[in-house]
């Protein structure tokens, strides 16, 4: 089974204070022109994306610098609701290390789900490639730093805004390879998982 986790761009729920992305025809066949042609503005933040570390370190790598292997592979979805404690994070990884050792390398948590920054901790503490998750920010949508400080300081890639809500819990493989847009602290993805494998 092949779940498209991506939410549509410009229809796409914007963190407050992040431009919203807007499309614009220069070209339309239906005015005489010879093919339609689309200018896009928008925030690499904006829908479905992952963070780079300059998001929010210094001399952190840009999103082209972060390896595709950190994008690309098995993923764990866990559901959770309401925080997410450093016991909670560790039993996460826990549960996804006994399904696959692999897939414990990359977790999509499922639900109404916010990383505390002591979750963050753990996840950066066992040296995992990705955390994802449904709302715009992983982290307190009114205090987002520290989380991000945590995860991004260990290179811990961010997948925000990813939909769950059609996907079981277990292992599948993921693909959320960001445009190779370079310098950039961010990137919009098309997320796909293939399974449960």
């Amino acid at each position: 089974m092949l779940y498209d986790i991506t939410q549509p761009l410009f229809e796409c729920e914007v963190f407050p204070g992040d431009t919203a992305p807007e499309r614009r025809r220069v070209r339309e066949i239906e005015k005489g022109d010879l093919y339609n042609l689309t200018d896009l503005s928008m925030c690499v933040h904006n829908g479905t994306h992952v963070d780079a570390p300059c998001h929010f370190i210094k001399d952190g790598k840009g999103i082209d610098e972060v390896p595709l292997e950190k994008f690309i592979g098995p993923a764990y979805v866990h559901a959770h609701e309401g925080k997410v404690s450093a016991e909670d994070a560790a039993e996460i990884l826990k549960i996804a290390e006994k399904e696959d050792p692999e897939a414990a390398k990359k977790i999509l948590i499922k639900g109404n789900a916010v990383v505390t920054s002591e979750a963050a901790g753990v996840f950066a503490a066992a040296r995992i490639d990705l955390v994802g998750n449904e709302s715009q920010t992983v982290g307190p949508p009114d205090a987002p730093m520290a989380v991000h400080l945590i995860l991004l300081g260990a290179e811990v890639v961010l997948l925000e805004g990813i939909r769950l809500g059609n996907v079981p819990e277990g292992v599948y493989l993921l693909n959320c390879a960001p445009l190779n847009l370079s310098g950039c602290d961010g990137a919009p993805c098309r997320a796909v998982l293939t399974g449960p494998l």
